[in-house]
């Protein structure tokens, strides 16, 4: 695709923040550019990628050196730019940071990025506008403040801890490189406790010949496991990418039914977790953020990872499950999921206790007018589609194409939609933001689409003034 140049930016429409030039930061910023929204993107690293960069500099990245991803390669591209056909259907990371390098440099905006820019704290001035302290001790003032700072980067380990004491070896996931780095599990019993796509990768890894010792699973629940292939086709082939056809399962069938039809589906397929000697699902599937993999059920078979319960206590070199096993452990790999942090915000603005935060349409707080979060949600699908559509919808916004409901209706809205989302998953500290993909991008459009008319009936007023980026013939502001 030839490279094209990016819309200059329009000193009539609010200049914008843009914290993190991650997978959804980049995503925010090419919405930005098609708008002509003057917009800053401030990234803390020396290059965009965020999670998907291996060893990122800033620290945040919990990629691993055999990661790939788990959507396939055409439902995790963006809706404008196809991931390069010679990709495999499950791209290495290092194919995946290449593509988002493409990605910017083809729409132009790389300028727009400003790197080695870590954001040490955001705080709303008197007037409205938003001063963000960058950590080098620069400060900056924008119209409006977009946050994209991710939330897979803040590990969580087990509240409360179990009990006892382990003398061993621990790292969390997020810590984890390879089976010799940073930690050595060569030759090592390793316990590997969680069962989200990243444990069993880790296991898997470390159950393969020549690598540790034995390898224990532990899970406090059972999980359902959704294979990358059955019957030769990529497990997202009958989902249509959601920018494309973003009705697709509002339209075809509630929730309900179609987590009974995919539970039989897999039954009849892949197998129940139970039939390999893993922990039975205590609830329906797609209730919970399903794990992805293909080679855990071989090597569950095999005898490479062995399943283990829940932890009942840590004695020493020891470790004891619920069942009443006890197994000597030298390494425990902490694979446990992330808190949703903003080490920027004061907590009295903005926060998430247990990862519990309810956003109007998982955007917007309605106290703000001029702040905004994209992808602080856990989707049943890749997550750059999501955050275009987000973005689309702040971008009209900004630009006076759009206009919210009041305040009041958005209170109600954000709450209720929280609570039934909630009500539909598993209430674990994973599942407080997760979403149903189609269902939710059809929501936001269908929301686009009646603000397009409450707009045009309120003469496409910018809701958010530009006053840090004004025309020449309009008056400054008094601070």
């Amino acid at each position: 695709m030839p490279a094209v140049t990016a819309r200059p930016a329009d000193p009539r429409f609010p200049k914008v923040c843009i914290i993190g030039a991650g997978s959804s930061g980049i995503a925010t910023a090419k919405v930005f550019a098609d708008y002509g929204i003057p917009f800053d993107c401030l990234e803390k690293s020396d290059r965009v990628g965020g999670n998907w960069v291996f060893k990122n500099k800033n620290g945040m990245s919990s990629a691993y050196r055999s990661l790939h991803i788990n959507t396939s390669r055409d439902k995790m591209a963006y809706s404008d730019f196809p991931m390069p056909r010679d990709f495999p259907d499950y791209p290495h990371h290092t194919q995946i940071t290449r593509y988002f390098d493409d990605y910017v440099d083809h729409f132009g905006f790389r300028d727009r990025i400003v790197f080695n820019a870590g954001v040490s704290k955001v705080e709303q001035t008197a007037d409205g506008l938003w001063k963000v302290t960058l950590e080098s001790g620069e400060i900056r003032l924008y119209d409006a403040l977009c946050v994209a700072n991710g939330h897979h980067w803040d590990p969580r380990f087990p509240e409360p801890g179990f009990p006892g004491t382990f003398v061993g070896k621990q790292i969390h996931s997020h810590a984890y490189i390879d089976p010799s780095d940073p930690i050595d599990c060569v030759d090592k019993n390793v316990l590997v406790v969680g069962f989200g796509n990243s444990a069993l990768d880790i296991a898997c890894e470390l159950g393969r010949k020549g690598v540790a010792k034995n390898v224990f699973l532990s899970q406090r629940r059972g999980y359902w496991v959704i294979p990358k292939y059955t019957g030769g086709m990529v497990l997202d082939a009958a989902v249509t990418h959601p920018s494309r056809d973003p009705q697709w399962l509002h339209r075809a069938m509630p929730l309900w039914l179609l987590r009974r039809i995919a539970e039989r589906s897999l039954s009849q397929t892949a197998g129940r977790p139970e039939q390999y000697g893993l922990a039975k699902p205590d609830h329906p599937l797609l209730a919970t953020h399903p794990a992805v993999s293909q080679e855990i059920y071989g090597r569950v078979g095999s005898g490479d990872v062995l399943p283990k319960p829940n932890i009942k206590e840590l004695r020493n070199s020891k470790v004891a499950f619920v069942d009443g096993s006890e197994e000597d452990i030298d390494v425990i790999v902490w694979c446990t999921g992330y808190k949703i942090t903003f080490p920027f915000f004061d907590e009295g603005v903005m926060a998430a206790p247990a990862n519990d935060i309810a956003l109007w349409r998982r955007v917007i707080d309605p106290r703000f007018d001029n702040l905004f979060f994209v992808a602080l949600l856990q989707p049943l699908c890749a997550m750059m589609p999501i955050a275009e559509e987000q973005s689309k919808l702040i971008a009209n916004y900004l630009t006076g194409q759009y206009a919210l409901p009041p305040v009041e209706v958005m209170q109600a809205e954000r709450v209720e939609m929280h609570e039934r989302s909630k009500s539909s998953y598993l209430a674990t500290p994973r599942h407080t933001i997760q979403i149903n993909c189609g269902e939710y991008t059809y929501d936001l459009r269908k929301e686009l689409a009646r603000g397009r008319k409450r707009a045009k009936a309120q003469g496409n007023v910018l809701p958010v003034p530009p006053r840090v980026v004004r025309p020449a013939a309009q008056p400054a502001v008094a601070a």
